[in-house]
């Protein structure tokens, strides 16, 4: 939003100030003492209100120009802000596709998760099944070790008669 330069500050400024109680109250009162002077003979009531009006008038002149001047400059931010609006949409539009990848890029890395636990697993099973196979092969290690002892002493024995 670019700042308001010269006039339009000036515009900005008036425009706050018209629309305060400060300028209700100042407007009442000279309005009251207008006709309170017309009242007491001061000045003519025909001057008075001539007067009155012609001021009333440029002062209504000039406020529609200033407050007109206010909403073009209101306008203005407006787009600009919408303007902002748009981009941060886009950039919200591009994150939320961002997160989106990365879901998906997350979505494949646990799937390889699970296969590697699953190759795991299999590769447990596999091992168990090996360590069963060594077990059983060195029990029959040792059944036979044990059956050629017996079988040596019975030989001996045999040799010894």
């Amino acid at each position: 939003m670019s700042d308001p330069k010269g006039i339009q500050k000036t515009a900005l400024a008036i425009t706050r100030g018209v629309g305060s109680p400060t300028s209700i109250v100042i407007h009442t009162i000279l309005f009251v003492c207008s006709f309170v002077s017309a009242y007491l003979g001061y000045i003519r009531w025909d001057e008075m209100l001539l007067i009155l009006t012609t001021i009333v008038s440029l002062e209504a002149i000039y406020l529609s120009i200033f407050i007109q001047m206010t909403i073009n400059y209101t306008t203005e931010s407006i787009e600009e802000v919408g303007k902002d609006i748009e981009e941060i949409q886009e950039d919200v539009g591009e994150i939320q596709e961002d997160v989106e990848e990365i879901q998906t890029d997350v979505d494949e890395l646990q799937e390889d998760v699970e296969e590697i636990s699953e190759d795991v697993e299999e590769m447990s099973e596999e091992d168990k099944a090996v360590e069963v196979a060594k077990s059983s092969q060195q029990k029959t290690l040792s059944d036979i070790q044990t059956d050629l002892r017996k079988l040596m002493q019975d030989i001996e024995k045999l040799q010894q008669r």
